[in-house]
């Protein structure tokens, strides 16, 4: 009896090892291994039939068991590691890497001009102890237009100028904001008078209106100037936007003049012109020459202005300025048309474009350098 079932044993241990042989996956080997060795498997259920025999059979029988089971799991492990090896070659061969090849090189992300202007402003301001503040983009008629002492008849309030949003319930229609103005009406509502010494704000930000050629956008960017105190007048005003040109220009003699001109929301107010020389080419020579070149407009803010936020115009008085900031980077660095401005052409910026190293910045100052 018991060689019968040393036979039998042996004839289950070839079958298993066959049956290992000839798989063709690891889910295969699996399956053997749970058929074979698990709670339930062919060579679990002879150790489990041991108590039937005698102590000498037991001993005999145990030993062979052990002896198959043992080879039986050895094969499993073996064949695992085959399949698995097999495995990771065929990944690595579907994702091989070409040593080959000639690298990409890695390019060098550049800062647009526009940007780069706007971090020159942001330093240019702060070293004269302006803060930067903002405002939404869509305004109502009376930030845009009433509050800046803009008359109902104006051109600028018609749809040929400026892009109206669909009216409310109420039939009011807010606007996409036609400047950075509705900012400093809304800076001085925000006012504790009582509490309150001197104001220098700068508001740079995008600003709509309905123009598209090549030195207009229907989207472009501005930035307001406000300085708001006790016994301001046109001499700061001056002050200010002289040592700006000069910087922002880098020109410590550049030539710069105020012209008179209109506001609605300043009096009295001035075109700011900085000298230049033009030539026949079409080119431009700024600092030299007997040219002038309108860059922004300023003045002293508008008594009615002041009055419509609760400010008594006769105790404070204020200046402001606002400048295009495409027109600006286009001066400064030869750029002679403001429309691939917004074209995310790669080439344009490459060619344009600053690499992001030691950049103007409000922490770092004009030089790009923290000190």
């Amino acid at each position: 009896m018991i060689s019968e079932l040393k036979a039998k044993l042996l004839n289950l241990s070839d079958e298993i090892t066959n049956s290992i042989s000839e798989s063709k996956n690891i889910n295969d080997i699996e399956e053997i291994r749970v058929n074979s060795l698990g709670k339930k498997g062919s060579i679990t259920s002879y150790l489990k039939d041991l108590r039937k025999y005698d102590e000498v059979s037991k001993r005999e029988i145990g030993a062979l068991v052990n002896e198959i089971k043992n080879n039986i799991n050895q094969l499993i492990i073996n064949k695992k590691s085959f399949f698995k090896t097999e495995i990771l070659n065929e990944k690595l061969l579907i994702e091989k890497i070409d040593v080959t090849l000639t690298p990409h090189e890695n390019e060098t992300g550049t800062l647009h001009p526009l940007s780069r202007t706007i971090d020159e402003l942001c330093a240019i301001f702060a070293d004269m102890g302006f803060s930067i503040v903002d405002g939404p983009d869509i305004e109502t008629d009376y930030y845009n237009f009433t509050a800046l002492n803009i008359p109902y008849e104006h051109p600028a309030r018609q749809e040929h100028d400026t892009f109206y949003l669909q009216p409310d319930e109420d039939g009011n229609r807010k606007v996409l904001r036609t400047h950075t103005s509705p900012v400093q009406i809304r800076t001085m509502e925000k006012i504790d008078l009582e509490n309150f010494d001197e104001i220098r704000y700068i508001i740079p930000g995008r600003t709509y209106r309905s123009d598209h050629d090549a030195t207009h956008s229907p989207m472009f960017h501005q930035c307001e100037g406000l300085v708001l105190g006790k016994n301001i007048n046109m001499g700061h005003l001056k002050g200010c936007l002289i040592d700006f040109c000069r910087t922002y220009f880098n020109k410590e003699d550049l030539p710069v003049r105020f012209r008179p001109s209109y506001f609605p929301f300043t009096e009295p107010s001035a075109e700011v012109d900085i000298g230049c020389k033009k030539d026949k080419d079409g080119s431009l020579s700024i600092g030299s020459g007997e040219d002038w070149l309108e860059i922004l407009g300023s003045g002293m803010v508008h008594p009615r202005v002041l009055k419509g936020v609760g400010i008594d115009p006769s105790i404070y008085q204020g200046f402001a300025f606002g400048m295009g900031l495409e027109r600006l980077t286009m001066l400064k660095y030869g750029i002679p048309d403001l429309r691939p401005f917004y074209d995310s052409d790669l080439r344009w910026l490459k060619h344009y474009g600053f690499i992001p190293v030691d950049n103007p910045s409000l922490h770092s100052g004009l030089n790009g350098v923290f000190s």
